[in-house]
């Protein structure tokens, strides 16, 4: 047996193996199919693709998806680590024909490796300057045919150039319905082994931030609580387990509650800047931005303005606050 502890293991088992087990998403699932059964007929690499959305919503799981349809190799990295020209060179360098690159955080890239990335992208070569001065000359080499799939969690931050490059589609990740989110409970219990009632899924689903990732971490604090306590996986033991790591009925959880409680107490429900929330309450833009506003303004508890953030009246009921109608 393997030495490496089982935990370490879980996400890459409750990742969809196949099309029919990825639930949801059906409209982009769609279009890839048309995508990559096309360019299978012409014997051609697949265009570029750029998937877009809040974390957790599957991006990484399609881009294996892709790779096992293609029945080839993704080669993964990130934005933030490719700091260097040279660390991109020797990335595409070492590709294999038919290879799929996965950028995850593609929008962090910095402008010198977008240069570089763009006539890799449209024409499969790799432009090299060697030397510096009036004696620096430019060799190309020729790469093999790669498709490019790129993630973001902030499509505005991506330049316009790079965007228009992604020829295969940009597609945007929805959250997901209640109904997806109690099929995508229920399939990864089946692969943990893990008993659960429908009232468990259920509450489970309806407290997931319409999220997979989110909904599969609940699942197993939930299977960890009742192994400890000896108990069923019902809603009664959801409701306890999930009340501990301190998730409410909306799903909402500490920090998403800071947020909302600092511009209801502290300004007065807003209008509010979004760095005057993260310093009032010791969280990262990003943070805010990409983790926590997006579901707030989903359940309708977040308005976003031309002048900042405004708490809703769903926002104060939910804390049993009197809502004043601001004029």
């Amino acid at each position: 047996m393997s030495d490496i502890p089982t935990t370490q293991l879980l996400d890459p088992q409750l990742r969809p193996n196949s099309w029919d087990e990825y639930i949801g998403q059906q409209a982009i699932k769609d279009n890839l199919h048309i995508l990559l059964t096309a360019a299978a007929g012409r014997k051609q690499q697949p265009e570029h693709i750029l998937f877009y959305g809040p974390p957790g919503l599957g991006k990484t799981t399609l881009s294996h998806l892709i790779a096992k349809e293609m029945n080839t190799e993704i080669k993964i990295t990130s934005g933030p680590a490719i700091e260097k020209v040279g660390d991109l060179a020797s990335i595409l360098t070492n590709l294999s024909s038919g290879d799929i690159l996965f950028i995850d955080e593609i929008h962090r890239l910095n402008t010198n490796i977008e240069e570089v990335l763009y006539p890799a992208m449209e024409s499969g070569v790799l432009d090299i300057i060697i030397g510096k001065g009036p004696s620096a000359r430019t060799i190309q080499l020729d790469l093999p045919p790669f498709t490019l799939i790129a993630a973001t969690t902030k499509i505005a931050s991506l330049s316009a150039p790079l965007r228009s490059r992604f020829s295969g589609g940009v597609f945007k990740l929805e959250f997901y319905s209640n109904i997806e989110m109690e099929k995508i409970i229920y399939q990864s219990a089946g692969k943990l082994g893990i008993e659960i009632t429908d009232g468990g899924v259920h509450a489970i689903a309806s407290r997931s931030r319409s999220t997979p990732r989110t909904a599969n971490y609940f699942l197993k604090r939930v299977r960890d609580y009742a192994e400890v306590h000896n108990q069923k996986i019902n809603e009664e033991t959801v409701l306890a387990a999930l009340h501990m790591i301190g998730v409410d009925e909306l799903g909402l959880r500490q920090t998403d509650r800071d947020v909302l409680l600092t511009i209801i107490d502290k300004f007065n429900g807003g209008p509010v800047g979004v760095k005057t929330i993260a310093t009032a309450t010791h969280e990262e833009t990003d943070s805010i931005e990409n983790v926590i506003e997006p579901y707030l303004i989903q359940k309708g508890l977040l308005e976003l303005t031309p002048r900042g953030r405004i708490a809703t009246k769903e926002a104060y009921n939910h804390f049993g606050k009197e809502f004043v109608e601001k004029k």
